[in-house]
């Protein structure tokens, strides 16, 4: 309720409004009466109004001594006496009942008003970042093989298997007619009946069974000639695997030197995906992390798979390293060459202590966060960060779990407080230790 204090009422001048004779908050420009017909008390300019309640009046604050002078930059210098830096800046006072804490930022509560500065606690989060980087499938190196002779032969004919054509392992190819290949085979089955005839040893068979296993016989030639007991004169060539035949060299009636590729073969039910991650993702990136492989022909068609190498050089070119994914192809929807996208999912399963990206003030050679202590007080406080992820940064030590932290207007509480002196203190604590 207004009132108009006694000492106000008492003072002379020419009214510039009228209050309510009971003091209710009732005004007038022009004199006027209440309803029982009294007079509305005139005001003069020179009234002490009061729109609150009338109380005793507040205590002078007692003054405060001044302890020091403090650099303004944070310096570690001190003055008895009021002084100047070299910029013509005022040294800071310091009184008798501030703490004595060099080792805490103290900034005044007008400060922090208009600075805007924000506080979180740090909590216990499970960080999971996803490194994006461009892959191209490729083959797996390990199933490739190539179809080729060990000993001069001329192919009689070739099957009806041309690039394309997917082979299953045993499929025959081609079937070829080798001099040295056939006087090998003569030999074994001299052995063979030799044997038969207790003529010879079982060394001396072993030896030439060996000779057509070195020059490549399939098995089931060797096994024709222990079965028959004859010499073929062609023999049927098989595919060493199931694949694709992804090139074709052998022709009717060609002849082929040994080691001449004839066939290439590639099974893709699994292939690779290199993936190109930038340098500053590498750290992150670790072998068995789960990836999404898209590719870009089919991107609603998912692939899920596992890091399974990091390759140990870097492209000089694009600042990139090369990761290797194996992924299942069972329908043969990727092919080799194909541009997909790559998510390599990172992280911990595990909780640990986070707290915003915007918490953390990194000079280069150390990383700080301020600890909020209440009243105007800080912390710097040094931190060893971690994994980053959601615009969160993991703190390895440094803070527990549940301390307060500045994320807002901490460069400046820096700016406008001696937080080079309270590091300094900081360290100077650390070393006496």
């Amino acid at each position: 309720m207004a009132v108009v204090k006694t000492s106000a009422a008492q003072m002379g001048g020419e009214p510039v409004y009228y209050q309510d004779p009971d003091g209710r908050p009732l005004y007038s420009l022009a004199p006027m009466k209440t309803a029982d017909g009294r007079d509305y008390r005139g005001v003069p300019a020179s009234a002490d109004i009061s729109f609150e309640e009338a109380s005793a009046p507040e205590p002078e604050p007692a003054e405060r001594k001044i302890k020091y002078y403090r650099n303004p930059m944070g310096l570690p210098d001190k003055s008895p006496t009021p002084k100047k830096d070299n910029m013509g800046m005022d040294y800071l006072p310091v009184y008798e009942d501030d703490q004595d804490d060099d080792s805490l930022v103290k900034v005044s509560a007008g400060k922090l008003q208009k600075a805007g500065v924000q506080t979180e606690v740090a909590e216990r989060r499970t960080l999971n970042t996803v490194v994006r980087a461009p892959g191209t499938v490729e083959e797996d190196e390990r199933r490739r093989s190539v179809v080729s002779l060990r000993f001069e032969g001329f192919i009689d004919s070739v099957e009806n298997v041309t690039t394309g054509t997917h082979v299953h392992k045993g499929q025959p190819l081609m079937r070829i007619y080798g001099p040295n290949l056939s006087s090998a085979a003569a030999e074994y089955l001299s052995a063979l009946n030799a044997r038969a005839d207790a003529g010879i040893s079982g060394q001396a068979l072993k030896g030439a069974r060996r000779r057509l296993e070195n020059l490549g016989a399939p098995e089931a030639f060797i096994a024709d000639i222990e079965r028959t007991r004859e010499v073929p004169v062609y023999v049927t060539w098989p595919a060493p695997q199931d694949g694709e035949v992804v090139e074709r060299m052998a022709v009717n009636g060609m002849r082929a030197a040994p080691g001449d590729v004839l066939f290439r073969i590639v099974d893709h039910h699994v292939v690779w995906v290199m993936a190109d991650v930038a340098e500053r993702d590498l750290g992150l990136v670790e072998v068995g992390q789960k990836v999404v492989v898209r590719p870009r022909a089919r991107p609603d068609h998912p692939f899920t798979g596992k890091v399974t190498v990091i390759y140990p050089h870097l492209k000089m070119e694009t600042r990139t390293a090369r990761i290797r994914i194996e992924l299942p192809n069972p329908d043969d929807v990727l092919l080799p060459d194909m541009y997909a996208d790559v998510e390599i999912a990172t992280g911990t399963e595990a909780p640990v202590v986070t707290v915003s990206n915007s918490a953390v003030i990194d000079s280069g050679e150390r990383q700080i966060v301020l600890l909020a202590k209440g009243d105007g007080r800080f912390e710097p406080r040094a931190v060893k960060l971690g994994r980053r992820g959601g615009g969160n940064v993991e703190i390895k030590e440094g803070l527990a779990e549940g301390d307060k932290v500045v994320v807002s207007a901490n460069f400046l509480i820096d700016a406008e407080s001696n937080l080079n002196a309270a590091l300094n203190g900081l360290d100077t604590g650390g070393k006496s230790q």
